[in-house]
């Protein structure tokens, strides 16, 4: 019964998300409450069967790694609205890509930019670079919506490839099924599958676009706040690589670099205080992270992850792998993994990277599939959900031409 009443909740909220646009109601208060929800009912059925301590420990584990999120994306975001507030995002764009040019050659250009990016860094800090670049040029909403569907999955894509790039690429790692050897492999169905998604979203698109001009000069402290930033996404990286330090505690560990530097020179010029740059963070994606990721567990707690690794277990890896990529749209990639390595598959070398591919990439489908999907949908007001369902079609085609790569490895 207690099964039932969580899914139906999570249902409830997934419809909330998806029609936010007919009731203009707030995604994030609507997830974030029935979240809370989902939880209260989870504590009041397990009292009664005398099992408070239990569901206690589970709802801190579930906080604890919702709280490494939260800080992980505060971290991010500080830095992020502070180069887009100084005008270094739109100025590097001037420098780097063309003032002016055709609007398939910025879908081109991004794709790869986002791919190469997210193989490097974590996808949310991705992401958020990227919608500077797309912030960066005039825009129409079509335009733009479509720029962040390739980007999206550009980013997810990129992820797979290393274990520095997505999570979930990780623990298939840590877990022994794949080398970096195997996973470098899946650079032709990535690429395939994001150039077929550039193509299709491209058709016909030749108006010329141009990159709108920086309001600020890059100053002395802004490059130094910049290397700082790019400093702490290396970090993060061979820190976790050789020492297992988490990325969140080596990202709190460059923001506090950067309010350091804030402080000194703030000491100085009246007119810097780079702790003021907290709040210009969307707190709304935050909560909106919450309500998701408290709905995630709720429904791992009541056993519907076990469920999928029964579904998984009953048919053909080749065809439940895809299958896994595309519930991983509607549910959390991570926990998902979880579940599937707890499960043990007796796989091959290609049916482990199909699995990589189809957890890492298919949450892509929906835009409430993967960090990414909901940092873009946060930060562009265009990207609504039914905005971005418009393009499923095409994005599960582009996933499924990758996945069909991946089984030729």
């Amino acid at each position: 019964m207690i099964e039932i009443i969580i899914g139906a909740i999570a249902l409830i909220a997934l419809v909330s998300i998806a029609l936010e646009d007919v009731f203009h109601f707030n995604k994030a208060k609507t997830t974030l409450f029935l979240g809370c929800l989902s939880w209260v009912i989870l504590f009041i059925h397990e009292s009664s069967l005398g099992r408070s301590e239990h569901i206690q420990e589970v709802l801190n584990e579930n906080l604890l790694d919702i709280a490494s999120l939260w800080l992980f994306l505060m971290a991010t975001m500080t830095f992020v609205a502070y180069l887009n507030a100084r005008g270094m995002v739109s100025a590097i764009v001037q420098r780097i890509l063309p003032t002016e040019l055709s609007f398939r050659q910025l879908t081109i250009l991004l794709g790869v930019f986002a791919m190469l990016l997210s193989m490097v860094c974590d996808n949310i800090t991705a992401t958020l670079v990227c919608i500077g670049v797309v912030q960066a040029f005039q825009l129409e909403p079509k335009e733009r919506i479509r720029l962040c569907v390739i980007l999206v999955f550009a980013v997810n894509s990129g992820g797979v490839i290393l274990i520095t790039g997505d999570v979930t690429t990780l623990m298939i790692f840590s877990a022994g099924h794949v080398t970096i050897g195997q996973l470098l492999k899946l650079v032709m169905p990535v690429i395939g599958g994001v150039a077929l998604l550039i193509f299709l979203l491209s058709m016909g698109a030749n108006r010329r676009v141009v990159a709108e001009n920086a309001t600020h000069d890059i100053q002395w402290l802004d490059m130094l706040i910049g290397g700082i930033f790019i400093s702490t996404i290396v970090a993060t990286m061979v820190f976790n690589l050789l020492f297992d330090i988490p990325p969140v505690l080596t990202f709190l560990f460059g923001l506090s670099i950067m309010f350091m530097v804030g402080g000194i020179v703030h000491t100085f010029n009246e007119q810097i205080h780079l702790l003021q740059y907290i709040r210009q963070i969307q707190f709304e994606t935050l909560l909106f992270f919450l309500g998701i990721l408290l709905l995630v567990g709720a429904l791992k707690e009541v056993g519907v992850l076990v469920a999928l690794t029964e579904l998984y277990a009953a048919v053909d890896p080749s065809f439940s792998s895809y299958l896994m990529g595309v519930i991983s749209s509607i549910m959390d990639n991570v926990p998902l993994t979880a579940a599937l390595l707890k499960a043990e598959p007796q796989l091959n070398a290609t049916q482990w990277l199909s699995l990589t591919y189809a957890v890492g990439i298919g949450g892509s489908i929906l835009v409430i599939g993967s960090a990414a999907g909901i940092v873009a949908m946060s930060k562009v007001k265009e990207l609504t959900f039914m905005q971005y369902a418009r393009y499923a079609p095409h994005i599960l085609a582009a996933y499924s031409v990758g996945y069909g790569l991946t089984l030729l490895l």
